[in-house]
């Protein structure tokens, strides 16, 4: 894997349900690179501290690979990198393939694999039709969030590489498949209580659904 692009927002200023909300969704290249920081990315605009950024979700990951896909659903947008509000643009990431809780190098920056991304209203307001939700949802690729082990300085090019390998096998897109399938598999769910790198208050919300 490699870093195809970073990316970070500028405040933007939209009108829902008759009142007026900011978000930083919409997010550009910035060709000298990005600061890791263990909370969130440095100079990046974070609205919604409750739903984004924090350790948890310090830095967003989406895949590459899947840009022409969505550029034939939505062929009459802008297209570049950043539209899905992602930080870090990065080739070959498979949500199928990556395990909650592995540790990646990315340049220098140490990371960890957390949960995937779950898609607001405010991904509507980027792609101007509230629809992406439910199709983002049925794709079945959200890219996911990592925790920062080390800080440092991300530029494009460089390599994403494995460091070690969650022993627990949960992927991230089971992770993603778990939370809107309407009847949870107890294999996953386990696999989910398991896992030591489940933020907490996912597990928390889950555990009804053991009984």
């Amino acid at each position: 894997m490699k870093v195809i692009s970073t990316n970070i927002g500028e405040p933007v200023t939209f009108e829902w349900n008759g009142k007026k909300e900011q978000t930083g969704i919409f997010k550009y290249p910035k060709d000298e690179g990005l600061f890791l920081g263990k909370i969130e990315v440095k100079d990046d605009t974070v609205i919604d501290r409750v739903h984004h950024a924090g350790i948890n979700k310090a830095c967003y990951l989406f895949s590459s690979d899947y840009y022409d896909y969505w550029k034939k659903v939505y062929p009459q947008l802008e297209w570049h990198w950043g539209m899905f509000g992602e930080n870090l643009t990065i080739s070959g990431l498979d949500e199928s393939e990556i395990r909650v809780g592995d540790i990646y190098k990315i340049g220098n920056a140490l990371v960890q694999v957390s949960q995937p991304r779950e898609p607001c209203y405010k991904l509507g307001i980027r792609f101007g039709n509230q629809k992406i939700l439910k199709e983002f949802i049925a794709h079945n690729h959200p890219g996911t969030y990592v925790k920062i082990l080390e800080e440092d300085h991300v530029k494009a090019g460089d390599n994403v590489v494995i460091v070690e390998k969650s022993e627990n096998p949960l992927t991230v897109q089971q992770f993603y498949t778990l939370l809107y399938a309407k009847e949870k598999s107890k294999e996953l769910l386990q696999l989910f209580m398991a896992n030591e790198s489940v933020p907490q208050y996912k597990k928390d919300r889950f555990k009804k659904h053991l009984s």
